[in-house]
């Protein structure tokens, strides 16, 4: 794992606070703060490392109904869970409503196949709080009280999945919320220190009569000991630190005290790499429960009709409380994986006390527990703890509901967090020790023979690291630019950890030899936008403005690595070399006509607006991490003076002339139309005739993020790249007219090197800012809404392929059930728009106006628009002030006017165009997490921009 230096790269903010040294002291090594946190996922079955199937269908080789039953191989799931940063010993709450088929320790949700969207997860649960060292966290849970509708939420939207148009089936329109029967289960963490967490659950029964509550606080070891002989199976980072032998064997949870009705419950825990643990956990009471142990081991018999390896299995816990098999568990009172068995009745709601509830306290320690140890005293000062530091974080002018906007959605991202193992070539050669060709762990033939091929040039992707996932449930696993999207937010709050993330990408154990970067783990080499740049300068920026640090090391490691990435670019995605790139669908999914994934009709290729667009992007960042390498090391100019040649070769293509003739075929022929004032994606035969798809959309939109600005001390410091700079200017004057243009501010000189240059700027900002186009009060459409009324049309094998503006869930699927980008509103892409923005008022100044809306708004000036965007787009989560509703929560109406609702915020993966409601996955703070990013914006971008004018940094 790439080990950034300690603590000098992370010092305390402006206000230093007791979590800031928390996260030094575990940098340095002095104190493991983050060894355990709320690292496991939420969702383990249908996933990829999960399948061993023939054919690569993994939602359906290890479903939700089977998953109680097997031992995973490559990590676990459960609700609201915790455990160590090797996933060794696991934590997590277990519910039965004493109505359920089935014992509630995972949510439940759609696969891809079974729902009219895609895979959605179908329970309520809210990410509340989060440290970075995992402090303090908080969680709540809704369960209902009557049975769970398992049935009812597969056939309704089984029912609808040819329909596309048809509104998802959710758990709340099955009205098993109605009259309040749930209840509210707040799970809660605070460290007492590094290894000594406190475990708190309060059950609130929100109900109108008395209801039963059976809670299971469950161990249990990760299975490390059936797969292989050490030292294969062994995960790489425990490798080179201790004995290989102890992977293999196998650990043992036991009872050292379970007494009568007062005396505290002690599951010990021995493991032969974590060593003790001890769960101390109060007496249920006479009559109340039991203390459950049972074996981490696949149930054979259910799955497969084949005797058990071992007597007693994973679901047994299931077992004894559903069904009240009391022989499912070992009277021995030992195993791999234990519980305490906890039944209560809760008091009804009633309007004298407010609701009844119940709460239980539990304690997991590395040593034995003082005798005078208060849980409450813990809790009371991390939670203290916990609102000073946000309260560093926010900034200080913002509003309360931005604050708490802001939190929740940080929070969300650190409870993204997630320990991520996977051997690519250990997942597809198989392990030894399996009995059955149906057992995880062992592949099918037909994969080995070659029939699905998935990952199969992967092989060197070996990973066991804490990572952030975009949502634990609907993506449990990382994407490249997701991740790097993520990071920039994580900065905020855990700028170590964010460079982590960053150079755990272009790490050994992730980038491919041949220097691409991992897309995601569905297929690691489809090709996801080179963000990777760019989201390292902006945590280097972002460290230099909340911390005032210069991070050179980190800077120069992902430097180097990218080089590799960008070489990779230019080799394998320029297919004509005229500097043109495709791609493929570059994580915009079913934004054009066409599926730029696969072979298109007649042997063509897209050469993709969006392509050129990021690797005009990708050029200026590293031609800008360059600059900053160069200030102490001369040898990086040559480097940034590489990079600009890079992006003025790419600019001259994608701007060059199409009616311009030509005898090469394979020359660029453009993507811009001096018409229509937009760039388009072309279809490229063979021969070189091309075809435009006059689609306007974000593809048209991206050329503008490729922009960037210089001031005089640039040039003056790297005399290198200033006489290349000139060069340009000299002998390709009408290529630098467009793109290198420069004036006069406050008497010093602004250069801007941009795709789009100022003419073409201020054309395609007059559609960006239509609200017949792009401009929603929410936001940025990812489709121009002209294409409601003009959709555009292909003709296609005898076949008529359309887009048209859908402000809503997709009604076509050209890549992916739930994956939509003709119209709604996403977060990341709308960001790299507004720092855009910002960029041009920096060079064009404040003074210059434009309407916004575009068609007779007020004068606003490029700052000013991209405020006014951000606000937008902060709105989708903020009531209105007349009705008093989120728009992101739309005609739910339960979400928007219960008290026990209303407050706690989804970050939902995309936003209806033209209402703001929240679709896609619901806690994709992810991608949404980027709200935290527009609230500092909105406080701090002001003051920051004049700072920049006055004083010309040499940083954007």
């Amino acid at each position: 794992m790439p080990l950034l230096r300690p603590s000098s790269l992370i010092p305390a903010r402006k206000s230093k606070c007791v979590e800031d040294q928390r996260l030094i002291d575990d940098a340095d090594g002095k104190l493991p703060w983050k060894k355990w946190g709320t690292y496991i996922s939420e969702r383990s079955w249908g996933s990829v490392r999960e399948d061993y199937s023939g054919d690569g269908d993994a939602w359906n080789y290890l479903t939700h109904d089977q998953a109680r039953s097997v031992a995973y191989r490559w990590g676990e799931d459960g609700l609201a869970g915790l455990c160590d940063s090797m996933q060794y010993l696991c934590f997590a709450p277990a519910f039965w409503n004493g109505r359920d088929p089935i014992l509630k320790e995972r949510a439940f949700g759609l696969a891809n196949n079974e729902g009219n969207h895609g895979e959605d997860v179908k329970e309520y649960y809210y990410y509340l709080e989060n440290t970075p060292s995992h402090s303090y966290a908080k969680y709540l849970y809704k369960y209902p009280q009557q049975p769970f509708p398992y049935d009812s939420l597969v056939q309704v939207n089984a029912a609808r999945r040819d329909n596309l148009s048809s509104l998802e089936f959710e758990l709340m329109d099955t009205g098993i919320f109605e009259q309040d029967r749930y209840f509210d289960i707040f799970v809660e963490y605070a460290k007492a220190a590094p290894e000594t967490i406190c475990i708190r659950v309060r059950a609130v029964n929100r109900g109108p009569e008395s209801a039963t509550l059976h809670f299971l606080p469950t161990l249990w070891f990760r299975d490390t000991w059936s797969w292989a002989s050490a030292p294969a199976s062994l995960p790489i980072r425990t490798a080179r630190l201790l004995d290989p032998s102890a992977s293999a064997a196998r650990p043992r949870m036991f009872s050292t005290g379970h007494g009568g009705s007062s005396t505290p419950h002690v599951i010990q825990c021995t493991h032969p790499i974590l060593g003790e643990r001890f769960l101390h956990a109060p007496s249920p009471g006479a009559g109340k429960g039991a203390l459950l142990f049972t074996e981490n081991a696949t149930n054979t018999q259910r799955l497969y009709g084949r005797p058990n390896a071992a007597p007693y299995c994973k679901d047994a816990f299931h077992e004894y409380v559903v069904h009240g098999l009391h022989s499912a568990v070992s009277p021995q009172l030992s195993g791999t994986k234990a519980a305490v068995h906890y039944v209560q009745n809760i008091p009804a709601a009633n309007a004298a006390n407010g609701p009844g509830e119940h709460t239980w306290t539990l304690v997991l320690t590395k040593d034995a527990l003082p005798g005078n140890f208060s849980s409450e005293a813990v809790f009371a000062q991390r939670i203290a703890e916990c609102d000073e530091f946000y309260g560093t974080v926010h900034p200080p002018e913002a509003s309360p509901d931005d604050k708490q906007l802001q939190r929740q959605a940080l929070a969300g991202m650190l409870w993204n967090k997630q320990f991520y193992f996977f051997d690519a070539q250990r997942w597809m050669d198989g392990d030894e020790k399996t009995a059955s060709e149906e057992s995880a762990g062992h592949p099918s033939p037909h994969r080995r023979n070659g029939k699905v091929a998935r990952n199969a040039n992967w092989r060197g992707l070996n990973a066991d690291f804490v990572m952030a996932m975009p949502d634990k449930w609907e993506y449990p696993w990382f994407a490249a630019w997701d991740l790097s999207f993520q990071s920039v937010t994580l900065a905020l709050v855990d700028p170590h950890f964010a460079k982590e993330q960053l150079l755990l990408l272009v790490s050994d154990a992730l980038q491919h030899p041949n220097g691409q970067v991992p897309a995601y783990e569905w297929e690691f080499s489809d090709v996801n936008p080179p963000v990777q740049a760019w989201a390292a300068w902006k945590v280097y920026q972002s460290g230099k403005h909340h911390f005032g640090i210069k991070d050179r090391d980190f800077l120069e490691r992902m430097f180097q690595k990218l080089l590799l990435n960008f070489a990779w670019w230019v080799n394998r995605l320029d297919a004509s070399h005229n500097d043109i790139f495709g791609g493929g669908f570059l994580g915009l999914d079913n934004i054009s006509v066409l599926d730029r994934s696969v072979q298109l009709p007649g042997g063509g290729t897209i050469e993709q607006s969006d392509g050129t667009a990021w690797m005009g992007l990708f050029s200026l960042n590293m031609m800008r991490i360059a600059f900053e390498l160069a200030l102490e090391d001369p040898v990086y100019e040559d480097m940034a003076t590489k990079f600009f040649e890079h992006f003025m070769a790419l600019a001259d293509a994608i701007n060059h002339d199409s009616s311009a003739s030509t005898v090469d075929p394979l020359a660029a022929l453009g993507l811009w139309d001096e018409r229509d004032g937009f760039y388009y994606d072309q279809i490229r035969f063979p021969g070189g005739r091309t075809q435009t798809l006059k689609v306007r959309s974000l593809v048209g939109l991206l050329p503008m993020v490729a922009s960037e600005i210089l001031y005089d001390e640039d040039l003056e410091r790297l005399p290198m790249f200033k006489a290349r700079y000139e060069w340009f200017l000299e002998n390709r004057k009408k290529l630098a007219k467009s793109i290198l243009t420069s004036r006069d501010q406050g008497g010093k000189r602004l250069y801007l090197l941009s795709i789009v240059g100022e003419k073409r700027f201020r054309r395609i900002l007059q559609r960006l800012l239509d609200e017949r186009e792009f401009l929603s009060p929410y936001g940025l459409r990812s489709l121009s809404k002209i294409h409601e009324s003009q959709p555009f049309e292909l003709a296609v094998d005898g076949q008529i392929k359309v887009v048209r503006y859908e402000p809503a869930d997709a009604l076509s699927a050209v890549k992916g059930g739930n994956s939509n980008w003709r119209g709604p509103i996403w977060f990341p892409t709308s960001c790299l728009l507004l720092d855009t923005l910002t960029v041009f008022d920096k060079f064009i100044g404040d003074t210059v106006k434009f309407p916004f809306p575009a068609n007779g708004g007020v004068a606003m000036s490029c700052n000013e628009i991209a405020g006014e965007i951000g606000q937008r787009m902060l709105n989708i989560f903020m009531r209105d002030p007349v009705t008093g509703k989120r728009p992101c929560y739309g005609g739910v109406e339960r979400l928007q006017n219960d008290p026990n609702w209303r407050d706690y915020q989804l970050f939902f993966e995309y936003f209806h165009g033209d209402n703001g409601a929240g679709l896609g996955a619901m806690h994709l703070t992810g991608w949404t997490g980027f709200i935290a990013n527009i609230i500092d914006r909105k406080y701090r971008m002001k003051a920051k921009v004049q700072t920049s004018r006055s004083q010309y940094p040499s940083s954007a």
